[in-house]
């Protein structure tokens, strides 16, 4: 019960720290995107990409599962552009400008993602 605990909790940090790691790097390396705030803004919305990986993501995943089948994965890819850009909505200090950059952070977060998700199992 304690290791089950442990798991799902170092599990939602890696998820927030990944988060905000990928919103800083995506400010840093993508034309386009821009953060206008202070930085505590961009670790809210990190933390808030987070939570959302964390707790809502599973439930979409498998509510789109036959749309991912059918186009192969790209949709899934597609509901996470859908939740980039409802986060730079609700905090207006991140501004992605255009589908090009949003596209480009996507995949900068599923990258950070895959490496944390990579190194975290290799802990355990």
């Amino acid at each position: 019960m304690n290791l089950c605990y442990h798991a799902i909790m170092s599990n939602l940090i890696f998820q927030i720290a990944g988060g905000t790691l990928s919103f800083w790097l995506a400010v840093k390396f993508v034309p386009g995107v821009e953060f206008a705030g202070e930085i505590k803004y961009l670790i809210m919305a990190g933390a808030f990409l987070g939570l959302i990986n964390f707790f809502i993501k599973p439930i979409v995943k498998i509510i789109t599962l036959p749309l991912r089948v059918l186009t192969l994965g790209i949709f899934g890819l597609i509901v996470d552009m859908v939740i980039i850009w409802l986060i730079s909505i609700v905090f207006p200090e991140l501004v992605i400008q255009g589908l090009v950059p949003l596209f480009w952070t996507t995949v900068i977060v599923w990258l950070v993602g895959y490496f944390l998700g990579f190194s975290s199992s290799k802990r355990q």
